[in-house]
């Protein structure tokens, strides 16, 4: 047998972060300041913009939790009820946001009606059952694949506004086809709805801290 061989040591090396630094990054102006550094003790205050620091976005479960909710409530009346009510030629129709998409798959349109029924139903599902995911993983204190669910958040938070492509419709829509007696479109409470659950996810992505899935990863170590 040769020589034996001595190999060095391998030194686990732990990050340290802003929160074991006792740093806190200022939501205003992202100015990453000391929270003992301004102000009272009790409050934090950013030198720069004056604004008041938080180590996490204050009560962002509970926000996050009721946006989601109060947007799962809406989902329901905005694709049942009528987004568009058209009058044509003494007719009226009105069509919900599946019924247009079936109307652009008659019509051959298949590319319209695959961009609504993604933006418009696919999108705002799946943003919300994305969000449940985080918020109920946040909660069980969950060590798994943290990576991966901050991307999901990372992705959530950017195709968000994109669902507001079928208000776009409906708005161009109203504006190009009223013809006076001949023809006549209004937006139907449909729409309402509609928006009021995408302008909600957004808030929901807004409120939630991405940084907890990493607090149970610090404590962790």
């Amino acid at each position: 047998m040769g020589p034996r061989e001595d190999y060095p040591l391998t030194t686990v090396v732990v990050p340290l972060t802003a929160q074991k630094a006792g740093l806190a990054c200022c939501q205003v102006c992202g100015l990453l300041s000391r929270l003992d550094g301004q102000g009272l003790a009790d409050r934090p205050v950013c030198p720069r913009c004056g604004a008041r620091l938080h180590r996490r976005k204050p009560n962002s479960l509970a926000r996050t939790w009721a946006l989601v909710i109060a947007a799962l409530v809406l989902y329901v009346p905005a694709n049942v009820l009528p987004v568009t009510h058209m009058t044509y030629l003494g007719k009226s129709q009105a069509d919900t946001i599946l019924s247009g998409v079936f109307y652009f798959m008659r019509t051959g349109s298949w590319h319209i009606a695959l961009i609504i029924f993604v933006a418009s139903v696919v999108v705002p599902a799946l943003k919300l059952a994305v969000l449940g995911y985080l918020l109920i993983s946040v909660q069980r204190r969950s060590h798994h694949h943290p990576q991966e669910r901050t991307r999901l958040y990372r992705i959530i938070e950017a195709i968000g506004r994109w669902s507001m492509v079928d208000i776009y419709v409906v708005a161009v829509m109203v504006a190009m086809l009223n013809l006076g007696r001949l023809a006549d479109i209004d937006a139907g409470l449909g729409a309402v709805f509609f928006g009021a659950v995408v302008v909600l996810t957004m808030f929901a992505a807004n409120s939630f801290d991405p940084r907890m899935i990493w607090d149970v990863m610090e404590k962790h170590e």
